[in-house]
Parts: C-alpha cells; sequence; structure tokens
C-alpha cells in the first residue's frame, strides 16, 4: 500500500464506527461491477418462496439448534 492509501487509511480509522462501516460498504461494493442478474432473480425466487412458506398453513420450522447440527455435522 502507498504512502497516499496509509494517509487516507489513518484518516479513515479516526472517523466515527457507522461512517467507517459505510465507507467500507462503499470500498466493497466498487469492487464488485459486474451484476449476476441470474443470481439477483435466483436470491429474489428463494426469498419469496421461503416467505410463502412461513405464511402457509403448516411452515415447516427447524429450531436452530437442529439447524446447527445439520449445518455442522454435529
Amino acid at each position: 500500500m502507498g504512502s497516499e492509501a496509509t494517509k487516507l487509511l489513518e484518516a479513515a480509522l479516526k472517523l466515527p464506527p457507522e461512517v467507517r462501516a459505510a465507507m467500507a460498504g462503499s470500498l466493497l461494493d466498487s469492487l464488485d461491477t459486474a451484476v449476476d442478474a441470474d443470481a439477483e432473480t435466483d436470491w429474489e425466487q428463494e426469498i419469496a418462496r421461503r416467505l410463502n412458506d412461513l405464511d402457509s398453513p403448516h411452515p415447516r420450522l427447524v429450531s436452530w439448534i437442529d439447524a446447527r447440527r445439520k449445518i455442522f455435522g454435529l
């Protein structure tokens, strides 16, 4: 990292946490210039499906304990 970037980082680290978080988000967003339209559509469909499942008369819910067991193979 060059001296200009180091100075910028030092100045940024002195900012309040919420400002640093916003700045970090903006910097990360600037790295992801290609938007995967299919991924966006897939996520929107998945979110809609999950919301519909929750609104159904008998939603299939899993406790956090059971979910962790499945995720981590416990």
